[in-house]
């Protein structure tokens, strides 16, 4: 067994033999950004201060070989050949947040209904223990001996005390998963969920005005954080603004109608990339931002979709006056095997 230390705090963790140096790091409780987990994003990586790893198989757009040669290396695929591994990461307390994630926890679906023109709703109940979670992380589904490969999607609601999680999952276009749980899932079903992961969950200690943006099923994080804030008495402005190609691709209306209702601080709206329709903007969101909101210098921003889509709400919030360590983003990137491109989580990007 090996073990990781984290500077500057000092602090240790043990590897088990096979493990990863994240998986060991999540196992004891410490949120480590992380997205795609197969080497391909770079939101795990880091300096390796001291100690030998074998690194597995990345892709150069996360880790070039000049990262390489400077000592930084992804901690999703690294696993330490060493007794000892020293890694720069964190504040002098590293503070843990996140809870240990659990594999192959059984669930029984529920409820199974379409939410959008290419996406459904799955409602799944825990057999045993829930699964502890953040709002705003995600889990993995599918049916390995099925030859269904696990692919990951966030959960779209809050915690609840019978442990209920609610998935939005777009068709992808040759994907395995989806078409799985499109066309061959049922209620009544059993199946086994894994997570949950990453560390789309801000700092809920936040205290300022709330700007959610997302695209396609990237709304599934952000309504998950968004019930989590105003059910705990969140007093700041929060607006949500939906980005979808068409009306029929713009899901959850009715619910966050219902949450503008019920909570005086809460608004949204929906901008049209491909229709224009009384009620909802159109274009895309750096268009349409600037005359919702020009200024975001007192914001926390939350984005989530595609790749694309988050590096272009970053650009745009910072162009209106948001502070780079005030916005947190969730980006779509393929799980399990690193050459793959797409990930199976949302609709395309409008």
């Amino acid at each position: 067994m090996s073990r990781v230390t984290i500077q500057p705090s000092g602090k240790s963790v043990e590897v088990a033999a096979g493990d990863t140096v994240l998986m060991a790091l999540e196992t004891a409780g410490y949120a480590l950004p992380n997205n795609c987990r197969a080497g391909a994003c770079g939101e795990c990586k880091v300096k390796v201060l001291a100690g030998e790893y074998d690194q597995g198989m990345v892709l150069d757009m996360a880790l070039s070989p000049e990262e390489r040669c400077d000592g930084f290396g992804l901690m999703c695929m690294a696993k330490p050949t060493t007794d000892e591994l020293v890694i720069e990461w964190g504040t002098a307390d590293a503070r843990p947040k996140l809870f240990p994630p659990r594999e192959n926890a059984l669930f029984v679906v529920t409820d199974k209904r379409p939410v959008a023109a290419r996406a459904i709703e799955l409602h799944l109940r825990p057999v045993g223990q829930p699964i502890r979670y953040w709002p705003g992380q995600y889990v993995t589904v599918g049916d390995p001996r099925g030859g269904v490969p696990a692919r990951a999607y966030s959960i779209s609601n809050a915690p609840r005390p019978d442990g209920e999680l609610v998935l939005q999952v777009a068709r992808a276009d040759g994907g395995l998963t989806s078409a799985w749980i499109h066309d061959r899932l049922a209620v009544g079903e059993s199946l086994k969920i894994s997570g949950a992961y990453g560390t789309f969950i801000g700092d809920p200690a936040v205290d300022t005005p709330v700007l959610c943006l997302a695209a396609g099923t990237g709304l599934a994080p952000i309504l998950a954080l968004t019930e989590a804030a105003l059910r705990r008495g969140f007093r700041k402005p929060v607006m949500l603004l939906l980005s979808a190609r068409t009306r029929e691709d713009a899901y959850a209306q009715g619910l966050m109608a219902w949450w503008r209702t019920k909570h005086r601080n809460f608004d949204y709206r929906v901008t049209l990339t491909r229709e224009q329709a009384e009620g909802f903007l159109h274009g895309r969101v750096d268009a349409v931002l600037p005359g919702l909101l020009p200024n975001l210098a007192r914001h926390t921003v939350f984005a989530a979709g595609s790749p694309e889509f988050t590096a272009s709400c970053v650009e745009t919030a910072k162009a209106l006056g948001a502070g780079a360590d005030m916005i947190y983003t969730e980006g779509f990137f393929a799980m399990q095997q690193p050459t793959v491109a797409d990930r199976e989580h949302l609709l395309p990007h409008p």
